[in-house]
């Protein structure tokens, strides 16, 4: 099976062999504290207690994956609807394996809530749900986290509403395995529940039932998924920088850091890919953002933002570098087709098909940025399936996890969420 590669000759005019090798015996270090804390729980490195996510590719709970088998089974068979509540990392996963995979101009089954407080957005979801059959997700560790419990309460009325005391059945509680207000209501009103282990942020969280669940419902094959993350477990479990394409990358960044390259840009040429950027920049920016340290994440997708922010990107202030991702062989193609009635000019490009033209804008746009002072990183995926999208999801967590150790900073806290969340509760006068 062909891996995912990380390309870092777009940074040769900016870090040389010597410099990455010289991190060889930091990254040793770092790699070799935290397996001690995931398989003999030596606790000698920061947010060691969460770290349930590194073996997670190996040690899979079969009766969970069965219960998730079970409840997908019952929604897709229904033809029902899945509305998932949660916020960051309780639903950007699972949203972005949907958008990669899903048609554009198909409705998806799956509908999220819970990540922000728009009256608008939700009242409108009421208002569609109301004559639809639905089964509902709420994904939260303790139940209080303000907008998923919102919108919990919201979507909670409308089904006592339709189905009565037999609401509760079509309930699934994602939450702690024995605290908090969502766990204590949903075992005193008989939800289904799924474990969110006290070992695992949200933002590692994808490849739990925070991820499957919402996955599976829109018929994703999980087990391929797994299968993927379970290779790229096998692939990452050495800490050579030449070996480990997750730490190279991770070593990359880092080394760009240092010479003042504060902003990535992620960068894709599929807009499927849209919400797979949204989901690394969550798992990077909380992840590494603290202490006034880290790099900045954002995204583009061109060639469409090369016609606005592509300006910026070329000569613009020089304190970024881009990440492409990209697949190297599509699901779908077409090739240019020839007419006699076309005044463009492009009639040399007839024949041609659409991937080898958007390679080709690819190799152009990294080119004009290296000769603009922006260095690349290329990160290439072989085939668009749900083996390759588990292998993506657990390489960045590797690669999120050792960049952040390497900056110096404990890649699983969010103080800084946890300001905002307190100042927000003292406006709304709630005691928190």
């Amino acid at each position: 099976m062909e891996k995912i590669r990380v390309d870092i000759e777009g940074l040769t005019s900016f870090i040389t062999k010597e410099e990455m090798n010289g991190l060889q015996k930091k990254v040793d270090n770092i790699h070799k504290k935290v397996h001690l804390n995931v398989y003999k729980k030596v606790h000698s490195i920061a947010g060691g207690d969460f770290l349930g996510w590194v073996e997670l590719p190996i040690y899979q709970n079969a009766e969970e994956l069965k219960l998730i088998n079970l409840i997908s089974q019952a929604v897709l068979s229904s033809d029902s609807y899945l509305v998932v509540i949660g916020i960051g990392g309780s639903y950007l996963g699972a949203k972005a394996a949907i958008e990669l995979f899903k048609h554009p101009y198909q409705e998806s089954k799956v509908i999220f809530l819970g990540y922000n407080t728009s009256s608008e957005y939700l009242s409108q979801t009421l208002e569609f749900l109301a004559d639809k059959n639905f089964y509902l997700n709420v994904i939260s560790k303790s139940g209080t986290t303000l907008e998923p419990a919102l919108a919990f309460r919201a979507v909670k009325e409308l089904m006592i509403k339709k189905y009565g005391s037999d609401y509760a059945s079509r309930v699934i509680a994602t939450t702690d395995k024995k605290r908090g207000s969502l766990f204590n209501e949903a075992i005193n009103l008989g939800y289904k529940r799924l474990v969110v282990e006290d070992n695992i942020g949200g933002r590692y969280s994808v490849l739990t039932g925070v991820g499957l669940l919402p996955m599976a419902c829109s018929g994703i094959e999980i087990e391929e998924l797994l299968r993927g993350a379970k290779d790229a477990w096998d692939d990452l479990s050495l800490s050579n920088i030449n070996s480990n394409f997750a730490y190279k990358y991770a070593v990359s960044r880092y080394l760009l850091y240092k010479q003042k390259k504060t902003t990535e840009i992620l960068v894709n040429y599929d807009s499927s890919l849209n919400y797979i950027s949204e989901w690394a920049k969550q798992l990077f920016c909380e992840s590494e953002g603290k202490e006034h340290k880290g790099i900045l994440v954002t995204s583009v997708s061109y060639t469409t933002d090369l016609h606005s922010l592509g300006q910026y990107v070329q000569d613009g202030k020089r304190n970024i570098f881009e990440t492409t991702i990209y697949f190297e062989e599509d699901l779908r193609d077409i090739k240019v087709v020839s007419l006699d009635h076309s005044y463009d000019g492009l009639d040399e490009l007839a024949g041609l098909s659409f991937k080898y033209i958007t390679n080709q804008a690819r190799l152009g746009v990294l080119k004009a940025h290296l000769e603009g002072g922006v260095p690349n990183i290329v990160i290439q995926i072989p085939k668009k399936n749900p083996y390759y999208l588990g292998y993506l999801f657990y390489f960045l967590e590797k690669a999120c996890m050792m960049s952040a150790y390497l900056l110096g900073v404990n890649p699983f806290n969010q103080p800084g969420v946890e300001s905002y969340k307190k100042e927000m509760f003292a406006l709304l006068g709630l005691k928190k």
